[in-house]
């Protein structure tokens, strides 16, 4: 899966629904087994970021790359390289 093709699912799909709860959604890296996105904003420290992950974020990640692990991180300090998805058309 191409970098650019995961960006359009998560700010099609994710982006919306995290920042209607006033979140913040990042993809920190997008690798062949590994993909590493990052919840900020009301999400950092969220007691429910791990509902989250693997109610909403491992499906999507799974149904585009099904050996593709997931890797969750949250807070207010960002990861290098971490790039805001923002929700399609904003």
């Amino acid at each position: 899966m191409t970098e650019d093709r995961l960006k359009s699912a998560l700010s099609r799909v994710l982006a919306p629904l995290v920042e209607a709860d006033a979140g913040e959604l990042y993809l920190v890296s997008d690798e062949e087994n590994l993909v590493k996105i990052h919840l900020g904003g009301r999400f950092a420290g969220c007691p429910g970021n791990e509902l989250v992950r693997r109610e909403v974020l491992q499906p999507l990640i799974r149904a585009m790359r099904p050996q593709a692990e997931l890797e969750v991180s949250s807070g207010a300090i960002l990861p290098k390289g971490a790039d805001r998805i923002r929700p399609e058309g904003v």
